[in-house]
């Protein structure tokens, strides 16, 4: 039973106070003694019986059965011993296991008491009714503290259960919190490894084909291959450097996101032949929303080298309605957007957008162009 520890507390200060009043009324020799007997005697059961007892275990009707049966024998003794029913009462109520078994058992001790008392008394009318107001006045207040006693326990337990509850929960949004981040790391990881070293690498096995023909045609751009070959390799490296220390691009040096697209253009340039034009301006812009735009022209223009068939394309910059964007647009063959399932650039481009508040758009058609349009919102640094 818990907080065993007050009850021990009540049982004896209840027994203190029994023998006090047996004292004050004047008990003297026998009845003094027998009566002392039993508050003894129902101390003992408790210590020995009641206190490390479950609510309706053999040992507690054990212990029920000798409080109910002590304190109508104390009373019978004295007439003062029915004050005992201030510490039986709740004695009895927190030992039984339902509510139904504790109001019975209560009913029994209020019985045994005005037994008791009317044994020692006499059967007379006066004493009759006397002992029936007590007694029930007495169990009045004993069903009062008694559901008390039970809505403090249920509320207890409901709460301890409640505590269970929260913890389990806590413990799997804990896991759930682990895996959202674990798989938004993937995420992103894939995200950057697609925008930069996959391409990097596209374009070295487009160089290493070119440098193929170039060495069986003979000929004298060679060398210049072989250069960019090398400049892709080593950008690539860099990306991947990038990418392990968790830095950002190297791509963006300092000097702002319009002069990493130039530089982007020229290697691109280079690399495919396809003249490329950076326009707009933008003011200066933190570095993860230059983050994004770079991803997004470097993913728009490895699509132009892919699928366009163009001769030249652009990169334009823009502010607009408190959005920030980009345009990558190319003069080659078009699509249909509707009818062209979109591969994973596009969806990660998408999903990079998203998550900055931004949006994508795709204009096209066939043998028209195309254009990819970037937005997002526009977050500046102050001045």
């Amino acid at each position: 039973m818990g907080n065993s520890r007050w009850w021990d507390f009540a049982v004896v200060a209840g027994a203190v106070i029994l023998t006090l009043l047996l004292l004050v009324n004047g008990a003297e020799g026998w009845e003094l003694v027998s009566a002392i007997a039993v508050i003894v005697a129902i101390v003992l059961v408790w210590y020995l019986l009641g206190r490390h007892s479950e609510q309706g275990s053999p040992r507690a009707i054990a212990v029920v059965v000798a409080v109910i049966v002590l304190s109508g024998i104390g009373t019978a003794i004295s007439p003062g011993m029915a004050t005992v029913q201030a510490i039986a009462f709740p004695l009895v109520w927190i030992l039984s296991r339902t509510t139904r078994d504790a109001v019975f058992a209560n009913v029994l001790l209020a019985v045994s008491v005005g037994a008791g008392y009317v044994l020692r008394l006499g059967p007379t009318m006066d004493v009759l009714a006397e002992a029936a107001v007590i007694e029930t006045i007495s169990l009045a207040g004993s069903f009062a503290i008694g559901f008390w006693i039970t809505r403090i326990s249920e509320e207890s337990d409901e709460r301890a259960r409640l505590i269970d509850e929260l913890r389990q929960t806590q413990a799997q949004l804990e896991l759930v919190s682990r895996d959202a981040g674990a798989m938004g790391e993937r995420e992103r990881l894939a995200r950057e490894i697609h925008d930069t070293i996959a391409q990097d690498l596209t374009g070295l096995v487009l160089l290493a084909q070119r440098t193929r023909r170039e060495l069986v045609g003979g000929s004298a751009t060679v060398g210049e291959t072989v250069d960019l070959l090398e400049d892709s390799a080593r950008s690539a490296l860099a990306e991947t450097r990038s990418l392990v220390a968790t830095t950002a691009p190297v791509g963006l040096s300092g000097d702002g996101i319009v002069a990493a697209l130039e530089r982007l253009a020229t290697r691109f340039t280079r690399e495919t032949g396809i003249a490329v034009a950076v326009t707009g301006a933008v003011p200066k812009l933190t570095r993860e929303t230059e983050v994004v735009l770079l991803r997004c022209a470097q993913e728009g223009l490895a699509n132009v080298r892919k699928h366009s068939g163009a001769v030249t394309c652009g990169l334009d910059l823009f502010v607009r309605d408190g959005m920030v964007g980009i345009a990558v647009s190319d003069s080659g063959d078009g699509f249909d957007p509707l009818a062209v399932r979109e591969g994973f650039g596009l969806s990660g481009m998408r999903d990079r957008l998203a998550l900055v508040g931004g949006d994508l758009r795709i204009d096209s058609r066939p043998g028209d162009g195309t254009e990819v349009t970037a937005t997002l919102p526009l977050v500046a640094v102050p001045a």
